[in-house]
């Protein structure tokens, strides 16, 4: 029998890999467009839509993360909890959506947005990024640069995502994001966009980070909720920021 899982790993570090290796000069402007605004007093925000929604979670209220990253929700899109399970990828395709979210948010100039779409063609992601730009925010794209070579969008513009972005950061993943193939199956799999997307945005925001660190700036970082003082640490540091993060009532 195949050892895929071991090829699955191999896969997944293979991209990861090669992220670091070709994409560190994009990692590196996306973390300044971050540490610019905390710096400056602005907000940050991470967005994105079914299993892309996956990675910009991971960065919001996070052991060891930037206190100050909020997630912005798109009602029925956001992972795979919506029955039945296609709904939310039609609305992944719904113009005009992503306005009235971003519209209704606390976004606004001078924030930045963290836009994750795997294959950046909906109508979600192009118009999150394009009204976000618009704005006066800056936006971050995680996408992969093969789905607009591979496919085409889906939306009236006939752009994708990384045409709205300042900075965008490439996850090599290949169009269909399948890294496997085995006799007996009959299409590939083995996603690994999700692992490479989640690595992607922890990097970018450790960038920022240090960034924030070298100037001079304290970083304003969550502790773990699960180590002793972790729970107060947390209290201080929201009360503190209350004004710029969002998921705190």
């Amino acid at each position: 029998m195949e050892d895929l899982a071991a090829q699955y790993l191999d896969a997944a570090v293979g991209l990861l890999r090669r992220v670091g290796e070709e994409e560190s000069g994009s990692i590196r402007a996306a973390a300044g467009l971050i540490a610019d605004a905390v710096t400056a007093g602005g907000r940050l925000f991470a967005t994105g839509a079914g299993h892309s929604a996956l990675p910009a979670q991971d960065v919001v209220y996070r052991a060891g993360g930037l206190a100050l990253v909020n997630f912005l929700a798109v009602p029925g899109a956001v992972g795979v909890d919506t029955v039945p399970a296609p709904l939310g990828s039609a609305l992944e395709r719904v113009d005009g959506l992503a306005a009235a979210v971003l519209g209704s948010s606390p976004a606004r100039a001078g924030d930045v947005l963290l836009v994750v779409s795997l294959s950046g063609r909906n109508a979600l992601p192009v118009e999150m990024a394009e009204t976000a730009r618009a704005a006066g925010m800056k936006v971050i794209g995680v996408t992969s640069l093969a789905y607009t070579r591979d496919t085409s969008s889906r939306h009236s513009s006939g752009t994708f995502l990384k045409d709205h972005c300042d900075v965008v950061v490439d996850s090599k993943v290949a169009a269909g994001d399948a890294e496997l193939e085995a006799d007996g199956v009959p299409v590939r799999f083995g996603s690994a966009s999700t692992v490479v997307a989640a690595a992607i945005v922890q990097a970018v925001v450790a960038q920022a980070v240090g960034l924030l660190a070298e100037r001079g700036a304290v970083p304003p970082m969550l502790r773990s909720g699960n180590v002793d003082g972790g729970h107060d640490w947390n209290e201080r540091l929201m009360a503190e920021y209350g004004d710029r993060i969002f998921y705190q009532y």
